[in-house]
């Protein structure tokens, strides 16, 4: 079950770094084994790059805070 916006705002900035790390990771991988065969849910695909861009726009959103401050 993907995570929500909410859960991503309750993350440490560490936490949110290593999660989003990891996910591209497993999205790299998903997408390889996907183009050698095809994978039973594609919608897991579209799953994976959307919780990436969540988290990189938490990630760019607290950068920006951090900026102002």
């Amino acid at each position: 079950m993907p995570m929500k916006k909410e859960d991503y705002t309750q993350l440490s900035m560490s936490d949110l770094v290593e999660k989003a790390k990891e996910e591209k990771l497993q999205y790299a991988k998903m997408k390889f084994n996907h183009s050698i065969s095809p994978v039973e849910n594609p919608m897991k695909i579209r799953t994976a790059r959307k919780n990436i861009a969540r988290m990189v726009t938490e990630l760019k959103k607290r950068e920006l805070a951090e900026a102002k401050k």
